[in-house]
């Protein structure tokens, strides 16, 4: 066979070889094997050294031809299939618009922070302001202004966390009262919200550490049956319900007369339930009439001046509100109880 058909003889292979590829990885496996060291072209040119002298021109003409027309056309093929390949690749990684996003954790507040909120708006929407008083206190401001006697038991380091014999960690948020009446005169009207901090044994009950909202209001002429006014629509409106008030008579230093006030349980309506522990009350909060020496030490007239104060747990007021059984759930972080309160 004469070197001239075998060139034609390979275009022919080439063309067949060349027309069944439809991926890139096979095109350049192909240019290797007729484009490389080892390839047909090369056993051509070396098969040209036994043409006639006369011939080796033009023979060699022949086979740069067809060097050139096999890359010419591995390099457009080339072309064509990368954009193939590309645009099928386009296609399965295209967004998809329709779909539904990815949801991501969204931070809430706590929920004590949630329930503070909700019963300063509500204070606030009944004629409150909202004052803060500092957290860590003077025994003065603590105990001795709200007239607690110096051998009150609420003094001693079982129940208060003493920082100094005078500075203290505050056990209640009633703190405020003397801050408010030296830099305030009446008639005063506010509410104080904040942590507190008393050495008690941790149990489903109790805490060293808890939240609680102060509520003073002072005046000419305020009277018992204004608390008991205020109480019962504060409680009507954070329990969403008609809410049924009772006061049961109670000591503290800083009242007089002082009393303890229970609601009529919102779960069994006062049938008895496990929340009420089958009394039909639940206990809300401590309340009363400011005593006199409190407004006295306050620089305000008691002889000119009324007011009455209330302060209650917001662990307490949210427990009672939602069945909860155990303060402790609040501190613990666990985050299938918080995220049921959005």
């Amino acid at each position: 066979m004469g070197l001239q058909s075998k060139i034609r003889d390979l275009k022919e292979a080439f063309d067949q070889e060349i027309s069944e590829i439809d991926h890139t990885k096979e095109l350049e496996v192909l240019r290797i094997k007729y484009l490389g060291k080892k390839s047909p072209i090369q056993a051509l040119m070396q098969e040209l050294r036994d043409c006639l002298p006369d011939q080796r021109p033009e023979m060699g003409k022949l086979i740069n031809t067809l060097k050139e027309q096999l890359s010419a056309e591995i390099d457009s093929q080339f072309h064509t299939l990368r954009e193939r390949e590309l645009s099928q690749r386009l296609a399965q990684e295209r967004v998809d618009v329709t779909l539904p996003g990815r949801s991501s954790f969204m931070g809430r507040n706590h929920p004590l922070t949630q329930m503070v909120d909700e019963v300063v708006e509500i204070l606030i929407g009944m004629g409150f302001s909202v004052q803060y008083s500092p957290e860590i206190e003077t025994e003065y401001y603590n105990y001795g202004g709200l007239n607690y006697p110096p051998d009150h038991p609420a003094r001693d380091m079982q129940d208060t966390f003493y920082i100094t014999p005078d500075i203290l960690l505050r056990s209640h948020t009633t703190s405020i009262q003397q801050h408010i009446m030296e830099n305030s005169s009446p008639p005063i009207r506010i509410l104080s919200p904040g942590k507190c901090y008393r050495n008690e044994t941790i149990t489903s009950r109790s805490h060293v550490f808890f939240h609680q909202i102060d509520v003073l209001y002072i005046d000419r002429d305020v009277t018992f049956s204004d608390l008991l006014a205020t109480k019962e629509e504060f409680y009507t409106k954070i329990f969403r319900q008609k809410i049924e008030l009772r006061v049961r008579p109670s000591y503290f230093p800083f009242v007089e007369p002082g009393m303890e006030v229970d609601i009529r349980c919102t779960s069994c309506a006062g049938s008895g339930c496990q929340l009420c522990k089958h009394t039909g009350w639940l206990e809300v909060c401590g309340a009363g009439m400011v005593h006199p020496e409190v407004l006295k030490a306050g620089g305000v007239d008691p002889e000119i001046y009324s007011g009455y104060a209330w302060g209650g747990g917001v662990e307490r007021l949210f427990m009672l509100r939602h069945g909860i059984s155990d303060i402790r759930l609040f501190t613990e972080n666990d985050s299938r109880f918080l995220s049921q309160f959005s």
